[in-house]
C-alpha cells in the first residue's frame, strides 16, 4: 500500500492546491492525444497517447492515471482488471508523470 510520501506531487496526494491535479493531467493528455502541437519537446508521447486512448477510451486511461499518480500502482499493474495490456500501463504512466511535471513547472512559473 502506498506510503505518506507523495511520490508524484500531484494535488490528491499532496493536498497542496498549487499542485496539478489528476484531472488536469487527464485533461492535458486528451488536448494532446487529439491536438498534438507541432514541434513540441514530448511530440512522441503525444502520439503515443493518442494512440492508447483511441485504443482503450479515456475512462480506463484516466483510471491508470489516477492510479498510478494517487494510488501510488506501478505502472505495470496499474492496468489491473482493466482489459488493457500491461505496456500500456507503462506507456501511460511515462506520459502521466512528464505532464504532471509540465503542468507543474506552468504553475511555479
Amino acid at each position: 500500500m502506498p506510503d505518506d510520501d507523495a511520490l508524484y506531487d500531484v494535488r490528491e496526494r499532496t493536498k497542496n492546491p498549487e499542485h496539478a491535479s489528476v484531472d488536469d493531467v487527464v485533461e492535458l493528455v486528451l488536448e494532446r492525444a487529439q491536438h498534438p502541437p507541432a514541434e513540441h519537446r514530448d511530440a512522441h508521447l503525444d502520439e503515443m497517447m493518442a494512440t492508447v486512448v483511441d485504443r482503450y477510451g479515456i475512462g480506463p486511461v484516466q483510471t491508470v492515471i489516477h492510479r498510478v499518480l494517487v494510488d501510488h500502482y506501478p505502472f505495470r499493474t496499474a492496468t489491473h482488471d482493466l482489459e488493457m495490456r500491461n505496456v500500456d500501463g507503462v506507456r501511460i504512466g511515462t506520459a502521466a508523470g512528464q505532464f504532471l511535471t509540465e503542468l507543474n513547472e506552468q504553475s511555479d512559473g
